[in-house]
């Protein structure tokens, strides 16, 4: 009975050996390079996107406010605009398109500008460089010859070039 055992003892022996062959082959490690390109985001969050304004004074400024939170993760150093972009002509009162105005705007928050609004394109209003959150407020000014409430819808875009 002991001829039986040892062959079986042999073939377990060598089972185990090539098993730990097997598995030294399988450590071998090997390096691996990754690499990720993370792409620009934005996120922008504004309290309107209709100025009105009630000219009680013809000649005199009529003012609207805009609170904005804008969010963007980019590359280093990369640049970060914000845009506004009057969606229509100013309607004045009853209605009218053709009323003579005058708007301008003042940033308030870090990166933020001021000047006049572009009737027709879209104009930067601030400008910031990397990630992060910033915080601001937009007052515009608006000055009619006619008095009456004044309506201006408007796009706010956050982006990176």
């Amino acid at each position: 009975m002991r001829c039986f055992r040892l062959p079986g003892a042999l073939a377990a022996i060598a089972l185990v050996a090539t098993a730990t062959v097997l598995s030294a082959e399988q450590t071998d490690s090997k390096s691996v390079t990754i690499t990720a390109q993370i792409g620009s985001r934005t996120s922008l969050k504004v309290s309107s996107q209709l100025l009105q304004f009630d000219v009680t004074e013809p000649g005199r400024d009529a003012m609207a406010t805009v609170d904005f939170s804008a969010g963007a993760r980019t590359r280093q150093g990369e640049e970060v605009v914000l845009t506004i972009e009057p969606m229509r002509a100013i309607e004045g009162p009853g209605g009218a398109a053709d009323v003579d105005t005058a708007l301008t705007f003042t940033g308030h928050g870090e990166g933020t500008l001021s000047g006049a609004l572009d009737p027709i394109a879209p104009t930067v209003a601030g400008r910031w460089h990397g990630s992060g959150l910033r915080t601001g407020r937009m007052t515009f000014a608006l000055r009619a010859d006619a008095a009456g409430t004044y309506h201006l819808p408007v796009r706010f875009v956050l982006s990176t070039p």
